[in-house]
């Protein structure tokens, strides 16, 4: 049986023992393949009986997810900035720099102030899917610039070696490149093994999340590794609000940019599945009581839109015992 051209270009970065053929449906337009996604979404076996996820709008055995996201992120991680140009119209670095001025780290209202005879011990920050170091750089220069906070630390975690190294090698045009306030780890998002409960006080994770098999079991994971009062801050792409702008937005995604990702970056299928992959991620609504299923306190309506909703913001706030949502 041939293998579809998709389904090609991941086989050979993956081991031929968990190779499993997929049948690519395509679609003449992008309504078209949102239909039919959205037609089978609530089908959640294959017909063997094998669980299933998506992959971009492709239904596929759960267990292939892990190795054709790392596929696709090992191929744009040393392009990772003009990924997120094309993805966001250029202004990813505006909504960067507003998630973390949001967060305002170096100062948690939610921690109880040290006895006078304490030094400050910092916040201890854990960015997941972070490889890169975006968010971590930002992070550690709001607590040093703005609050003169040298002990604020954050971990960067990654399911991928290519973004880690792609991160380690951008940390050594920082200060943060030999400190111990920044380290940067390999671990999945979903088990976060060597993360200790109750430990951390910001949990962020942008543009990562809708890439994960388990978005549930990740939000759990979140929800075990923050102490009490600690933040989970997501930042993702997610459903515009403005009809007329929306319909422009879907030409751009699906008609320009996997064009310019192949004219580019070489690598057409990698930013095919990324904007199927922000259509099929969850709206406002719907993510907001996913992070509520998972224990979160979500304030306020529990989100924030960017750009007419090309982005959001979500934030939840793991309780302090004995305290009550608001």
């Amino acid at each position: 049986m041939a293998i579809p051209p998709r389904i090609a270009l991941f086989r050979r970065r993956i081991p031929q023992s968990i190779v499993r053929p997929v049948i690519v449906r395509h679609c003449r337009c992008f309504s078209s393949c949102l239909r039919d996604a959205q037609q089978q979404k609530s089908t959640s076996q294959l017909d063997d009986g094998l669980s299933t996820t998506y992959f971009g709008f492709e239904k596929i055995a759960t267990g292939l997810k892990e190795a054709r996201v790392g596929a696709v992120f090992s191929s744009v991680a040393s392009s990772y900035d003009t990924m997120n140009d094309l993805m966001s119209l250029g202004v990813h670095r505006l909504w960067k720099d507003y998630f973390v001025r949001g967060l305002d780290p170096g100062t948690n209202p939610l921690s109880a102030s040290p006895p006078s005879n304490a030094l400050p011990r910092g916040w201890n920050i854990l960015d997941v899917a972070g490889g890169t170091g975006d968010i971590a750089f930002r992070l550690l220069d709001h607590a040093s610039n703005v609050h003169n906070d040298y002990t604020t630390r954050v971990t960067v975690t990654d399911i991928n070696l290519d973004m880690l190294a792609e991160g380690r090698k951008r940390a050594l045009a920082t200060p943060y490149a030999r400190s111990s306030r920044l380290s940067f780890v390999e671990a999945n998002a979903e088990n976060l093994v060597n993360i200790p409960d109750n430990s951390v006080d910001l949990y962020t994770v942008a543009f990562g999340i809708r890439n994960f098999t388990n978005k549930e079991k990740a939000l759990r994971e979140a929800y075990r590794v923050l102490r009490p009062g600690g933040a989970f801050a997501c930042l993702e792409f997610s459903k515009v609000n403005n009809t007329a702008f929306d319909a422009a937005y879907q030409r751009w995604s699906f008609g320009a940019i996997p064009l310019i990702g192949q004219l580019v970056a070489g690598d057409r299928d990698s930013y095919q599945y990324l904007v199927e992959s922000i259509a099929q991620f969850p709206n406002q609504t719907e993510f907001k009581d996913m992070i509520m299923d998972a224990g979160f306190i979500v304030p306020g309506r529990g989100w924030e839109d960017l750009s007419m909703g090309i982005a959001a913001i979500h934030k939840g706030i793991k309780p302090v015992e004995g305290s009550a949502p608001q």
